[in-house]
């Protein structure tokens, strides 16, 4: 049978994975594919749609019962953060409506705790495509965006309120935990499939033109200059393995969330054991 696959169509998740989907990982089985934003597969992880899945890591306190963090494939990085958009002047968001791309997005838990002390008067849940359109149209006051929109908000007419990167790694002197990787229970042995993705990041930075049409081709109309800047910003040495540092990011995102009541309490243990 085919391994079931959930991964966005974003340029870092087709380079990363070109190789394990189209069968060059040597040992690793057939792969069946579903490209969804990632607060869909979030929703679908808590259903054990998927045997591979990208997720948020502000996904996990309600999915690491039934799936194991993976220690590569994911997107954590500095200088890569989500923005919170307005248009004109505005310097703080108190009485605002917001737009978020997902409830258990990374993103949107960022944005939680840095606006503790002025919450927005309305969150409303958009698809991400949506956001800097609304926002400029005036439809939301601001936009938590993600990826892609670093490169083009100006387009929109928009300016950049706070990079919630910047201010995280500002605070804690760790890179900003993004996207993870997680492995089904019972379905997937977690270190196959942790040398699987390995290998599929290694061929794609030994031949980054062997994934370039695939890439493209699901990279929503995106220019190729912009998704070679996103390729560039999202996949790093912590694609290859969290390491130390990565992992510590992620215990102190978690930890400080669960510490302001804002998900679920998970133990460091259960948050690193990925073997477990």
């Amino acid at each position: 049978m085919a391994l079931s696959l959930a991964i966005s169509p974003c340029p870092n998740d087709t380079f990363v994975f070109d190789a394990l989907v189209h069968g060059r990982v040597p040992g690793a089985p057939a792969v069946e594919v579903t490209y969804a934003d990632v607060d869909v597969t979030n929703t679908a992880a808590e259903r054990g749609a998927f045997d591979l899945v990208k997720v948020s890591y502000a996904a996990l306190p309600w999915l690491l019962d039934d799936y194991h963090l993976l220690p590569c494939g994911g997107a954590l990085g500095q200088g890569c953060g989500p923005l919170v958009l307005t248009r004109g002047d505005r310097t703080d968001l108190s009485g605002a409506t917001v737009a978020v791309p997902g409830e258990r997005t990374t993103a949107y838990l960022l944005f939680r705790l840095w606006a503790a002390d002025q919450a927005p008067a309305r969150i409303e849940v958009v698809p991400f495509h949506e956001i800097m359109p609304g926002v400029a149209a005036g439809r939301y006051d601001a936009g938590l965006v993600i990826h892609e929109a670093r490169f083009t908000y100006p387009r929109h007419g928009l300016t950049a309120l706070v990079d919630l990167g910047e201010w995280w790694e500002g605070d804690t002197g760790l890179p900003i935990p993004l996207g993870a990787i997680l492995a089904r229970r019972g379905a997937v042995d977690p270190v196959e499939a942790a040398a699987w993705i390995r290998e599929s990041v290694r061929q794609a930075w030994a031949d980054p033109e062997a994934s370039r049409e695939y890439v493209l081709a699901h990279a929503q109309e995106m220019e190729p200059d912009v998704v070679d800047r996103h390729i560039g910003l999202y996949v790093n040495e912590f694609t290859a393995d969290l390491g130390e540092a990565g992992f510590a990011a992620v215990e102190a995102l978690l930890g400080r969330a669960a510490d302001a009541g804002l998900v679920p309490q998970t133990s460091s243990s259960r948050a690193t054991a990925w073997t477990s």
